[in-house]
């Protein structure tokens, strides 16, 4: 049986006191935070592919309301699973500049073996403290901003076919799409369940749009699918 080993990419946090901690989750998100919500994640199935061109999927996590992802940490079926986080440019590196409430997890399978591929994500939340800022040294130039919003919505997934949608904000427009199904369980899912829900993505009117289809299988579990839109106000 394959062993899951676990990776820690622990974001640097504040150095100022807080009040009391909370029991921390069953990784390492809530190491060194003083106050801690731990946020675990299903297990979230990594497609197998060879060749130059790996398919990655995403997931996002989110925090409570007045907290900010503090720690970050993630559990592989595979050492061959690259798993990193999307972060925000800012100086220093700290939660409320580098993390804001919510926060995706990026993963490729880079190995050559196939067999149970997925990883479990959890983060730590903690209260919020705001961020800093940088200002532009040209009126020519501009500093590292968020010009692209990450929304997710993540349904059941039950056995049968049924269709799932996501749309931008009013003002805003799609730039981006993705979806990942994830396996809320103990142990990883097994090749053969995680084979049992299939999704066909397309864009159709400025939405996300992914027909999904679940096997038998599937019936005995809480299988969900998250779908991710990435949203830009920009011009």
């Amino acid at each position: 049986m394959t062993r899951v080993l676990r990776i820690a990419v622990l974001v640097v946090t504040f150095a100022a006191a807080l009040a009391a901690a909370t029991p921390a989750g069953s990784a390492n998100e809530c190491e060194g935070l003083q106050v801690c919500v731990p946020i675990v994640g299903p297990w979230v199935s990594v497609p197998a592919a060879g060749g130059a061109s790996r398919p990655e999927v995403a997931w996002q996590l989110i925090c409570p309301r007045s907290f900010i992802v503090g720690g970050l940490d993630a559990e592989l079926t595979q050492r061959a699973i690259d798993v990193s986080f999307l972060g925000m440019l800012g100086s220093p590196v700290n939660p409320g500049i580098t993390t804001s409430r919510s926060v995706t997890f990026v993963a490729k399978h880079v190995g050559s073996s196939s067999g149970s591929l997925s990883f479990k994500p959890y983060i730590g939340c903690m209260p919020a403290r705001g961020g800093g800022s940088r200002v532009p040294t040209s009126v020519s130039v501009f500093p590292p901003g968020q010009p692209a919003t990450r929304r997710s919505n993540t349904v059941r997934v039950r056995p049968g076919a049924a269709t799932v949608t996501l749309g931008c904000r009013s003002g805003e427009r799609l730039v981006g799409a993705s979806h990942a199904f994830g396996f809320f369980m103990r142990t990883p899912p097994s090749a053969s369940l995680a084979s049992s829900v299939s999704g066909t993505q397309a864009v159709r009117g400025g939405k996300v749009v992914v027909n999904v289809r679940g096997d038998a299988e599937v019936g005995g579990v809480r299988a969900v699918i998250q779908l991710q839109a990435l949203c830009s106000r920009s011009r």
